[in-house]
């Protein structure tokens, strides 16, 4: 289970790096460090601080529907007990992407990405169920995704 990180301030050449780097991540040093005012080599040493405070992490970001995986669906689970130990098992089904402990009407949310209704089925039924406590599962299906971005604390 994760722990909340400590917040890291971030001064401006940071957050332009960031910037930068959440447009193209692959932008190479030489052509960052011009652009947010430092060398080639200082701009390697934050962006290595920054990935190495766990600020940011520079990744490749699919589509699943490019992918073949047409379903995606937020879910909504109850458990019975030990919310927590649900929710660190609930984590390990390969087609969850997004699992949180939440408050409200649902303990625990996750986002599933799924071929089609089937492979939807098969993982609510035969995963989610599966997991000692839970109780139920509200399954609300994604008809289309209209805003999606990565854009957090840089601006």
């Amino acid at each position: 289970m994760s722990t909340i990180p400590k917040p890291h301030a971030l001064d401006e050449i940071d957050k332009a790096i960031v910037r930068r780097l959440q447009v193209d991540g692959r932008t190479p040093y030489a052509q960052l460090a011009p652009l947010v005012g430092l060398s080639e080599a200082a701009t390697r040493q934050r962006v290595n601080r920054l990935i190495e405070r766990g600020v940011m992490s520079i990744v490749a970001v699919t589509d699943p529907m490019a992918l073949g995986y047409g379903y995606q669906a937020l879910l909504g689970i109850r458990v019975d007990h030990e919310v927590s130990i649900a929710a660190d098992v609930l984590g390990e089904i390969d087609e969850l992407e997004y699992v949180v402990i939440a408050a409200g009407r649902y303990d625990v949310l996750a986002e599933v990405v799924c071929r089609d209704a089937q492979h939807l089925l098969d993982v609510v039924d035969t995963k989610i169920r599966a997991v000692d406590g839970v109780r139920t599962v509200e399954t609300l299906t994604y008809l289309r995704v209209v805003k999606q971005n990565y854009d957090w604390g840089a601006v």
